[in-house]
């Protein structure tokens, strides 16, 4: 409890030093203090409280009261009164968005703006960025372009959903420019809407519907210089946040503008030769010597007049076909003729004679008229296709008399977004040309319209050769400066496309651009004199002429000429008689010739036998006769006289790759990407290469385009590929020689280790520029390599890193197991094996090095019976012993009967009683011929073996027989007869 005490006495006194301190200091005026809001509470409901200017320096503030409800706002052009706390009009001179906040004054960065320069490559963190940040400049506030990322952000609390509204002008597209939104959660969005738009030589705009909260704006850019070339920077003014809970004050306007009245929501510029002050309501006119341009805040003095300052024209034609040539001074003018050294205006009413009309037109009433349709003129009089034709429609200046309906010149100021309508081309007969402008940066535009383009019947709709349109035309620049001639195709004046552009002084050259689209109906020249800003007007005299410019098949266009139908289908009704796909026509004939095979025929020239093209090698006509195409399959010639078959089906694909690391001069990579459709039949997907970059999303397609690729890492989610362009769209031939229509590939570019030769596919591209005025086209050498299991392994000669020398012909080399020749015959061989066990096996493998892919494929192992040597061998000896065991027997056998032969021949002998040439008479008990009795024997069975033997080899008598005795009768007498001679 003492505690408790002690703490309450502290306290006590406390109170009463601040009171004796308090009652020390003044009472607090309205100067001295400001209100504020509390936060809002969960029912919506704030308190307003005073809040000093600074502490400690007066006492006896308001006490709080409440407050608005939170979704209290004042409308446009009112701000809120915190004293009453109801919303008033600002004072004349001043302006308010009510629930917004605006910033349009750059001569410093606004508080609660922040940006910094950052690297975003990885591999080269020694970048020193720090000072390239968003650079404020007075109107606008400008990025960096260095190779380095600035970032310019500001936070801000909506108490509602909100509009954030800005201008931006963003002319080069090697500066990557995004915008892009944190919410609480710090989520972005989506990374396909934050990629804005190129301006294309105007201001643009954008506008975002923000959420309720906190939100942060991002403007970030990235520059990659790849071809070292000055950049232009991204200009960002006029930022415009509405959905804040309310403004408490109003926002002078800033010199060069005014407002007269109150509760405006804008302040409006000073027209030209006036001046304002920052909060002006009303301009001040310049003194007669000076002028200012308009929305300035201060007058300059007047220039000496000069002949850049003065412009001439013709009137129309009168009666007679005469012109007077106008000189007229450029306005709103800004020179002085009073002062030393000014020229004076040239005495005008000069008459000329009137130039010709253009082709298609003819003379009516001292004006040109259009022919009608289905007629044709050089200028002078209409006059009626013939029977069998059409004419050819579109339009064709090359006299500038009087500015063609269908142009318009305009001058455009960076300054503001309103664009001036002042003259910025004026005719002169035989060309147009640029007037001198107010500001050397100004952009002189010349708009041309079409409503379309229609395809003559005699053309050929053909999905190899989508030529829709053509425009030409000729131009000549002079200049003492860095001036720049844009030309730019596109959907209409201000959304279009830079296609080709030209700097310094030019030579008269003639330019023409494939249209294939028919929504491209607005083609834009502009001329600029400098890209400097803030640059007094020094370069006036440099000037952009066009001699003439030509476009075809466009729809209520006129005709300077006929044509025939040669090349497709007429339609119904229609009085042209066309030749069939492959025909031409003979000149002037009508008649329709056969063209000789394996041709197609040129679209530019339909008539006569120069109009069939032969197809290059290994390719073959489609179907239209309009281009060559190859199926993937050829037959190469060897040098030994052999025949070597090819399917690149396989590789048919569309096949992306891209060159090795490029790295700009602080180290930013970037690559050079690829796509080539190698080939295929009429069917085929062609190859494409896109710029994501702008919201344009233009593609070129065909066999072989390339496009420029940033990392995904420096463009923090998407890879970002830019400038694509067509290396080839149309297939020249595929062989093995290294020169094809005037297309080189040496052998030096990619040497060669096996002697197979590499199979060569060339390729033309139509599209023409200043650098490669024949058009760019390409190489795609084949080599084969059975180890290249990938399909994509393509290389670049080593000395050409982006695949070109000279940025004209570009060289790949393109490796694969699929690129060797089909496999025959004679890539194997065969092994046999030797007899085992009867069984022979025959093997086939493949040669070494094998340089074949497909085709035939290895025969499997082929199993025959066979006879081994052992076998013979026995079969020798068991036949041998046969036929001794066979010998023998007939020996025996013939033995035997040549002893019956000598048995019977004694027989007879002993009968015939030793008479000579007696035959003994006939016996009955005697043999019959051929008769075998047991007496035919010898009769040797009672004898011993010993007897046997010795019977057979006793010797023969005297008269050359053997003594044999015999079992007959008289052989019974002889026998008796020795027994009695023996007694």
């Amino acid at each position: 409890m003492q505690r408790g005490l002690i703490t309450h006495l502290s306290h006590f006194v406390l109170g009463l030093v601040l009171a004796q301190a308090s009652a020390d200091l003044p009472m607090c005026k309205e100067s001295d203090y400001h209100f504020e809001y509390t936060e809002c509470d969960v029912l919506g409901s704030r308190w307003r409280v005073a809040v000093p200017n600074k502490a400690d320096t007066c006492t006896g503030l308001p006490d709080p009261v409440k407050g608005t409800q939170c979704t209290f706002s004042c409308s446009n052009g009112e701000f809120l009164d915190m004293q009453s706390q109801q919303c008033q009009k600002c004072a004349a001179g001043t302006y308010s968005l009510g629930t917004g906040v605006a910033f349009d004054e750059w001569d410093d960065l606004p508080a609660g703006f922040v940006t910094q320069g950052m690297t975003m490559n990885e591999g080269n963190a020694h970048t020193d960025c720090s000072n390239s940040t968003w650079t404020p400049k007075g109107d606008y506030v400008a990025s960096n372009t260095d190779e380095c990322t600035a970032m310019l952000s500001y936070a801000v609390s909506l108490k509602k959903p909100g509009v954030l509204a800005f201008e931006y002008f963003y002319p080069d597209n090697s500066i990557y420019f995004e915008f892009f939104i944190q919410n609480d959660q710090c989520q972005s969005t989506d990374s396909e809407s934050r990629w804005m738009k190129i301006s294309d030589n105007n201001w643009s705009q954008h506008r975002v519907e923000l959420n309720k909260g906190n939100n942060v704006l991002y403007w970030r850019t990235t520059t990659y210089a790849l071809q070292g070339s000055a950049v232009k920077p991204v200009l960002l003014r006029n930022i415009r946040i509405s959905g804040v809970a309310y403004t408490s004050e109003c926002f002078h306007c800033k010199p060069g503008t005014h407002s007269a009245e109150q509760g405006s929501a804008h302040c409006s510029p000073c027209p030209a030769d006036t001046f304002s002050n920052k909060g002006a309501t009303v301009c001040h006119e310049c003194e007669k010597d000076k002028y200012a341009e308009a929305g300035s805040g201060s007058c300059k003095p007047r220039p000496a007049c000069t002949n850049s300052d003065y412009f001439y024209t013709h009137t129309p034609c009168d009666s007679e076909g005469k012109t007077q040539l106008m000189y007229k001074w450029i306005e709103p003018k800004i020179c002085s003729e009073t002062v030393e050294g000014a020229v004076k205006l040239p005495a005008s009413g000069e008459k000329q004679t009137c130039p010709p009309c253009n082709p298609g037109f003819f003379v009516s009433n001292s004006t040109c008229e259009p022919c009608t349709n289905g007629s044709f003129s050089n200028g002078t009089v209409c006059t009626k296709c013939p029977v069998g034709t059409e004419p050819v429609v579109g339009f064709e200046y090359k006299w500038w008399n009087k500015m063609p309906t269908n142009m318009r010149s305009s001058v455009f100021h960076q300054e503001f977004s309103e664009s001036d309508h002042n003259t910025a081309w004026e005719v002169a007969g035989e060309y147009i040309y640029t007037t001198p402008g107010n500001q050397d940066t100004d952009f002189l535009m010349l708009t041309l319209s079409v409503p379309g383009y229609r395809l003559p019947q005699s053309a050929v709709k053909d999905s190899e050769r989508s030529e829709l349109s053509r425009i030409t035309f000729v131009f000549e620049t002079k200049c003492t400066a860095d001036c720049r001639f844009y030309f730019l195709a596109g959907y209409n004046q201000w959304n279009n496309e830079v296609v080709e552009h030209w700097t310094g002084s030019n030579r008269k050259q003639s330019y023409s651009y494939v249209i294939q689209s028919n929504s491209t109906v607005g083609f834009t020249w502009t001329f600029q004199r400098t890209q400097e800003l803030k640059v007094e007007k020094k370069f006036s005299a440099d000037v952009a002429k066009i001699y003439s410019i030509s476009i075809t098949n466009v729809i209520g266009g006129v005709a300077s000429q006929c044509r025939r139908c040669p090349l497709m289908s007429v339609k119904a009704g229609s009085a042209c008689v066309p030749c069939p796909p492959g025909h031409y026509m003979v000149n002037g004939s009508g008649a329709c010739q056969s063209c000789l095979p394996n041709t197609f025929i040129r679209a530019d020239q339909p008539v006569g036998e120069a109009a069939c093209i032969q197809c290059g090698p290994n390719t073959k006509t489609n179907k239209a006769h309009t281009a060559c195409l190859s199926d993937c399959t050829l037959a190469v010639q060897t040098r030994g006289g052999s025949l070597q078959r090819y399917n690149f089906s396989p590789l048919a694909n569309v096949t992306g790759f891209h060159s090795s690391p490029r790295f700009t001069i602080k180290g930013l990579r970037y690559f050079q990407r690829f796509s080539v459709g190698l080939c295929g039949t009429e069917s085929r997907i062609p190859a494409s290469c896109v710029d994501n970059v702008t919201q344009s999303g233009r593609e070129v397609r065909g066999y072989v385009c390339q496009s420029t690729v940033v990392p995904s890492d420096i463009r923090s989610q998407s890879v970002v590929s830019s400038q694509p362009f067509l290396v080839g769209d149309s297939l020249i031939g595929a062989t093995t020689k290294t020169t094809l229509d005037s297309i080189s590939s040496p052998d030096s570019l990619f040497p060669a280790a096996s002697g197979l030769p590499d199979v060569i596919f060339y390729y033309k591209s139509s599209d023409t520029t200043q650098a490669c005025k024949k058009g760019r086209s390409a190489a795609i050498r084949l080599r084969c390599n059975p180890s290249v299991t990938a399909k994509d392994h393509i290389t670049l000669p080593s000395n050409c890193s982006e695949g070109t020398c000279d940025g004209c012909t570009f060289h790949f080399l393109w490796q694969s197991q699929h690129a060797c020749p089909l496999c025959t015959k004679n890539h194997y061989r065969e092994i046999v094996s030797a007899c085992i066990q009867g069984i022979q096996r025959t093997t086939y493998v493949w040669q070494h090095p094998l340089q074949c892919y497909g085709g035939e494929s290895l025969p499997a192992q082929k199993v025959s019976a066979c006879v081994t040597l052992d076998f013979w061998l026995k079969f020798g000896v068991s036949t041998g012993t046969i036929a001794a065991v066979l010998l023998i027997s007939i020996s025996c056998y013939f033995w035997k009967k040549t002893r019956k032969l000598q048995y019977k021949y004694s027989k007879l002998m002993m009968s015939s009683g030793g008479k000579e040439c007696e035959l003994p008479a006939v016996d009955s008990c005697a043999i019959m011929e051929g008769e075998d009795a047991e007496d035919d024997l010898m009769d040797l069975t009672k004898k011993s073996f010993f007897t046997k033997i010795k019977s057979f080899s006793r010797e023969r008598t005297a008269d050359g027989f053997d003594s044999v005795p015999l079992k007959s009768s008289s052989s019974h007498q002889l026998r008796e007869e020795e027994d009695s001679d023996e007694a």
